[in-house]
């Protein structure tokens, strides 16, 4: 079995295919990449960010993260009452796939430790697929969640103003400030 390396692009046979093949997939990297809508992130609030045409790639894991940058969401798949995994538009071209967690609530788990907890763990996330199923999912407030590859947000759907709010009010969640999260077996 043979292993291309970077010696082969030296080697005057083959060298040149290489190269030939790898222009031609970095032309089809941007021509894909031009052809698609641009989504930017935008401020939310005052107009004066606007104006100015302010906008700011997804901040990295020990970066200081705006939080009047708003994203725009593409869901993955539901994890569970307060999590799901999303594709976000950081920058025209450049999304990164994460796993979101609603900002202030804690949702029952499905790992659960007694039926009930299972019952109302399936109950939320079926809310969260519901609410989430509404379209136009945009994400702010974005900050780094204790846990690694996910992130706290804020969520809001095209007929939600506060996806967070709208599960602690139906119900399917209680408010969660950190610290140790109590039992759902009640």
């Amino acid at each position: 079995m043979r292993h291309l390396s970077f010696s082969a692009f030296a080697h005057t046979r083959h060298g040149h295919k290489l190269i030939a093949a790898g222009a031609l997939l970095a032309i089809g990297v941007i021509a894909g990449a031009a052809g698609q809508q641009p989504l930017r992130p935008h401020y939310r609030g005052t107009p004066a960010f606007a104006a100015r045409g302010a906008t700011a790639p997804f901040a990295v894991a020990g970066a200081r993260l705006d939080p009047q940058l708003v994203y725009a969401t593409e869901v993955l798949h539901v994890i569970d009452g307060d999590t799901f995994a999303a594709r976000v538009r950081v920058w025209p071209g450049l999304n990164v796939d994460t796993h979101v967690r609603l900002r202030g609530i804690d949702a029952a788990e499905l790992h659960a430790r007694c039926a009930a907890e299972l019952r109302k763990a399936l109950a939320a996330r079926a809310a969260l697929q519901a609410i989430l199923a509404e379209g136009g999912i945009t994400i702010w407030h974005v900050g780094l969640d204790k846990y690694a590859g996910r992130v706290d947000a804020n969520v809001a759907t095209r007929g939600t103003a506060d996806v967070s709010a709208a599960m602690l009010s139906r119900g399917f969640a209680r408010r969660y400030e950190g610290g140790r999260r109590g039992s759902w077996c009640r």
